[in-house]
């Protein structure tokens, strides 16, 4: 009987370990906009990390955040801290690790609490026309196994997506006045 139980108990640990190897381990989050603006208005404005103060939902969400800068705003190397006794928040930097002039900017986002994570992250700029652009702002991210189980119970592009979204509605609002 003992010998039954330990099986059935083996069995359940053993099978989100099994059902984890059969989650994705990835995901991408895009989400796009046009602003009412010329496109090298637009990519001048959003190049610098420091601007993301004034649309990132991020970047609003505590008041009391201590944020550090280093180096040359808007040039590859500048990395942007940021630090919140709020979870939601956490301590982490912003690095700009590639820019395309006009077109597009690379972040390397790393996430020191409450989790440790380093994840890409991009804003890109394209004309629509002379007074129009697109702006794509994109976020992706991995989970290891077994910890991708996650996927099954979160749904990242949705959670993230609204963020991102939510912050270039801000940047359309800012840019636009």
């Amino acid at each position: 009987m003992l010998r039954k139980i330990l099986v059935v108990v083996a069995t359940i640990i053993a099978i989100p370990f099994v059902v984890a190897l059969f989650v994705q381990k990835d995901y991408s989050v895009t989400r796009t906009i046009t602003i009412d603006k010329p496109i090298s208005e637009v990519f001048n404005y959003v190049k610098h990390l420091k601007n993301q103060d004034n649309f990132s939902k991020w970047a609003q969400m505590d008041p009391d955040m201590v944020k550090t800068y280093r180096g040359t705003d808007a040039t590859v190397g500048f990395v942007s801290a940021w630090a919140s006794e709020n979870p939601d928040v956490g301590v982490g930097e912003q690095e700009i690790i590639a820019i395309d002039e006009g077109k597009r900017i690379d972040f390397e986002l790393r996430f020191i609490s409450p989790f440790e994570a380093t994840e890409p992250a991009y804003m890109s700029t394209a004309a629509v026309n002379a007074n129009q652009t697109k702006v794509d702002w994109g976020f992706s991210g991995h989970f290891a196994y077994p910890t991708n189980l996650m996927f099954l119970f979160i749904d990242f592009e949705t959670m993230i997506g609204a963020d991102l979204q939510q912050g270039l509605e801000s940047l359309k609002v800012v840019l636009e006045k």
